[in-house]
């Protein structure tokens, strides 16, 4: 398929989901921040997914995904596999509509986010320590015994969903120039980037990654999903590796401009001078975003910049370590 296509194809799904998932999920704010932007030189806007129910953009492709389903299909169960945002999110989905099933997550993910599954009524289940594993061991599980597996990203309706925030930023802001936006299996970059992208094709998409676990920006530069080990990183949700043949590749390719990859001292800086400024938790994905946006701080000039605050849900330790106690 033409890159045009995909981009096209993409964003009008993205429309439809925004009429399938209204009532289900906030339409989060957009806030001009007077700090960054006198930093930065540029007219900085925070996109405050954070402010979602769950704490995390997540919702939106996952409620968008439910929705989809028959009533039969809802009836036979589902499975995830999460850092914790998706899994969250899929708990949530599904208490409201009435759905059980079963969300795994790698054995490292924070007590916060497993909590947070919990309290939508998932049922938690832990195997392997890197995104990918676990990814794995759900599909298994769900092929084993009859049920639906959601992926976080390899999924045309999840991208759809998590496209909607490109639609809300268009209307909240039409002359956006820029857009940041953290990225792990690739799903949020491809469902925004192809709704700015098919509204401006002038509008530059950076995606963010961390050193510590770029799988994505190497796959892009590779032309291939490629399988490399990844570190311990602050922004655990993003970490991992992506699954072979996922089709947030192509997306990726068509849409990303620029990768901006941050290290653990850049996301800390980010994350500490957010927190400080804008008076709001934000967890180490968003914090990605934030870094990307000032390493890029000479190329920004007077532009309209937008950063996706892609979540909130940070562990009370991680946070005292990025605070030194603050």
């Amino acid at each position: 398929m033409k890159t045009n296509d995909i981009i096209q194809q993409t964003a009008d799904a993205a429309a439809d989901a925004l009429e399938r998932i209204a009532g289900h999920v906030e339409r989060t704010d957009l806030v001009k921040s007077g700090t960054f932007g006198a930093e930065l030189g540029a007219n900085v806007f925070f996109k405050l997914e954070n402010q979602q129910g769950t704490g995390s953009f997540k919702l939106r492709g996952a409620t968008n995904r439910l929705m989809t389903l028959t009533v039969e299909e809802r009836a036979i169960g589902c499975v995830a596999a999460s850092s914790g945002n998706h899994g969250a999110a899929v708990a949530c989905a599904m208490q409201k509509l009435g759905t059980a099933g079963v969300v795994f997550v790698p054995q490292q993910t924070s007590d916060v986010k497993v909590n947070k599954i919990k309290s939508y009524g998932g049922e938690v289940r832990y195997f392997g320590t890197d995104g990918l594993d676990t990814e794995q061991h759900a599909r298994d599980y769900a092929r084993q015994n009859g049920m639906l597996y959601l992926s976080p990203y390899n999924d045309p309706q999840v991208i759809a969903g998590q496209g909607t925030c490109g639609i809300e930023i268009i209307e909240q802001l039409p002359d956006v120039d820029a857009v940041f936006i953290a990225v792990g299996g690739g799903g949020l970059i491809g469902g925004v980037g192809s709704v700015l992208k098919a509204r401006n094709p002038n509008i530059r998409i950076y995606g963010c990654q961390p050193k510590a676990s770029a799988v994505m920006a190497y796959s892009v530069e590779a032309g291939e999903i490629i399988d490399i080990p990844s570190e311990q990183t602050l922004s655990d949700g993003t970490a991992g590796g992506i699954e072979a043949g996922a089709i947030t590749l192509a997306l990726n390719q068509a849409v990303v401009d620029e990768f901006v990859i941050v290290d653990e001292q850049q996301i800390k800086d980010a994350m500490r001078l957010y927190i400080g400024r804008e008076n709001h938790v934000i967890e180490g994905a968003a914090g990605v975003a934030v870094a990307g946006l000032r390493a890029k701080k000479d190329k920004l000039g007077s532009q309209n910049v937008v950063v996706i605050v892609c979540g909130g849900n940070i562990a009370d330790d991680i946070l005292d370590a990025v605070m030194g106690g603050a």
